[in-house]
């Protein structure tokens, strides 16, 4: 248990570390995009405040995991991380709109940037998302590999920016910096729409893998002594820690050992699976299911 809190405790602080490099240099970015005039560094400075948010409520989330579940809260505090993931989404598209709505007009109109200023802010953007990434990229936790993940498409992005600021060095091509920043804003939108979406499915508890439900289906049919599994249900609490219930019903009356052996098999057949929760209700073969009102009879 003590190793155990210890791996946490680093993990934490790992997270903790990352959220305030970034949103450390996020409020920079605002800044020096303001002062060099580069829309490409304002959406930049969007895309790292969306990350500043991701690892902010992992962070949080990561925090809260600790407490145990409580009557209320009786599945614990993980599903609050898809209200974080809702939030998170809404303002990178408040954020992105903004950026497209400064940055479409100058198409027409460019302006020419402050490239040595680009330059020094792309230079360090590339350092703090480096370290950052590199820091959590040494945690073992799936928050924290998923956190350098988008820690390294900021270094992509930083890296962009360095190669047009060079450019802009020694040629007088203004209309770089706007479609730098489309591109940046464009390429945030598609991980919104997608996140959201996702997202949105989870809130009315959609089935998260549906491949997952039918393996687990032919699992438990596969069990000797069931013959039938209905009102199989997996929803999630964040994505990624799935709960299931079902009813399984038995070929034939068995005795209270019987009933044993086959929950026993059951159990054994759900632990391959990883499941956060599972319920399983045994009927016996004549018996009329309790569950009549549900809308899914596999």
């Amino acid at each position: 248990m003590h190793k155990h809190n210890h791996h946490h405790s680093d993990s934490s602080g790992r997270i903790a570390l990352a959220f305030f490099l970034n949103v450390s240099f996020t409020v920079i970015e605002f800044i020096g995009g303001l002062l060099t005039n580069s829309t490409a560094i304002m959406a930049d400075a969007v895309h790292d405040l969306g990350d500043s948010l991701s690892i902010g409520s992992a962070w949080v989330l990561s925090k809260l995991s600790e407490k145990s579940a409580t009557k209320e809260f009786s599945f614990g505090y993980r599903r609050l991380s898809l209200l974080g993931a809702l939030i998170n989404g809404l303002v990178l598209l408040l954020g992105s709109a903004w950026v497209l709505k400064e940055a479409i007009p100058r198409l027409q109109d460019p302006v020419m940037p402050h490239a040595e200023g680009m330059l020094g802010l792309a230079v360090l953007g590339v350092v703090v998302n480096g370290f950052a990434a590199y820091r959590l990229g040494a945690g073992k936790t799936l928050n924290e590999r998923v956190l350098s993940w988008h820690l390294m498409e900021d270094v992509l992005g930083w890296v962009a920016v360095l190669v047009v600021a060079l450019v802009l060095q020694f040629v007088d091509w203004p209309i770089l910096d706007p479609l730098l920043s489309i591109g940046f804003t464009l390429f945030i939108l598609s991980h919104v729409f997608r996140n959201l979406w996702v997202t949105g499915k989870l809130f009315v508890q959609a089935t998260p893998d549906l491949a997952l439900i039918g393996e687990i289906e032919s699992a438990l049919l596969a069990v000797e002594g069931v013959g039938e599994i209905h009102r199989l249900h997996l929803w999630s609490l964040d994505g990624e820690h799935h709960v299931l219930t079902a009813h399984a019903v038995l070929q034939q009356a068995e005795d209270v050992r019987g009933i044993e052996r086959i929950k026993r098999r059951l159990a054994e057949v759900l632990s391959q699976y990883s499941l956060e929760h599972t319920t399983i209700e045994i009927e016996f073969p004549m018996e009329e299911c309790r569950d009549q009102t549900g809308n899914q009879d596999a």
